[in-house]
């Protein structure tokens, strides 16, 4: 019996196109630009570091849990709790309405509207996401604010047992609650176009297997486009998030800021790391810029621990759907 052994024509190409010039290029120029962003981000954490604890060294009480601002006194006060709180709370004010609505959005656009409505509403959607901060803003002060009033009064007369609705002081409806909506608005067309891609990325022999099998439009959905577009619904809600917290202009124009820690959110005042910063920046002196550099820091972790939750999130579920298959 004679055997004939075949030369490895595969990997003879790849180990060619490996040795090509222009692959050389790509391959230094890919390394090239992720060393480079690592190298970015470690520069940004070392100078917020450093001007971070110079500020903080000097800080008379607890930077995390003082309530009060106000790096020019003698002694220097000054600490985050305030802020921390405020951005937090209007986070997942703006979470809680604006994902379940761009999933409802998204599936619409995706596999309920006739394609003469999808294409318009996906057009209008993608422009909403161009618009600026501070037109948000604006909006928000002259329009949504004084409209929000009727909604806190009947919030406080039907929710006030919740004590997060108890409105416990007189004033305008410039609060946490309201900068959750108008935060809500906008990251809105950003999670509703990265979800509604993703939805149409399913693969269609899928759905159309479910429907051969007698399920509805809904049990498509449930049992086909939302388990595949599970990882992308969160990478979606991530990027909202990340914008949520880092806002400014907008949450500047809109929020009364106080540095009273309340759990009644229908109450005026509040405070967020961005909204701060913007505020007192352009008046603090050099120690006050240092201290306002502490807070960004701040800022600076907590996105990076979200955003690492989600890509941590992401891995679970691709390791989990991989033992399934």
């Amino acid at each position: 019996m004679v055997t004939t052994t075949t030369p490895p024509i595969r990997n003879s190409r790849r180990a060619k196109n490996a040795s090509r010039p222009g692959d050389r290029v790509f391959l230094g120029l890919s390394k090239g630009s992720g060393i480079t962003l690592l190298v970015i981000m470690a520069a940004i954490a070392g100078f917020l570091t450093y001007r971070a604890v110079l500020a903080i060294s000097k800080d008379s009480t607890n930077f995390f849990t003082t309530f009060e601002w106000n790096p020019a006194g003698v002694p220097p006060v000054f600490g985050i709790a305030v802020l921390a709180f405020g951005t937090i709370v209007s986070s997942i004010i703006a979470m809680a309405i604006a994902v379940p609505v761009a999933i409802g959005i998204a599936l619409f656009i995706s596999h309920y509207a006739p394609r003469k409505l999808a294409k318009p509403l996906a057009y209008v959607v993608d422009l909403l996401a161009a618009v600026p901060s501070i037109i948000y803003g604006l909006w928000g002060a002259i329009f949504l604010v004084p409209y929000l009033d009727g909604l806190n009064k009947w919030l406080n007369e039907y929710f006030a047992w919740t004590y997060i609705f108890d409105k416990a002081s007189d004033g305008v409806a410039r609060n946490l609650f309201t900068v959750g909506i108008l935060l809500a608005i906008m990251i809105l067309p950003i999670i509703t176009n990265v979800t509604r891609e993703v939805f149409l990325q399913v693969p269609q022999m899928q759905e159309e297997a479910a429907l051969a099998l007698g399920a509805t439009r809904w049990e498509v959905i449930r049992m086909s486009v939302l388990p595949f577009g599970r990882s992308g619904i969160i990478s979606a809600s991530m990027l909202g998030l990340g914008r949520a917290l880092g806002e400014t202009m907008a949450v500047a124009v809109v929020l009364s800021p106080s540095f009273i820690l309340s759990g009644h959110i229908l109450d005026p005042g509040g405070g967020t790391f961005a909204q701060n910063i913007a505020a007192k920046f352009n008046e603090a002196d050099a120690f006050g810029r240092d201290a306002l550099i502490a807070s960004g820091l701040v800022l600076f972790v907590i996105t990076l621990l979200v955003n690492g939750a989600a890509r941590w999130i992401i891995g679970r579920r691709k390791e989990y759907s991989g033992a399934n298959a």
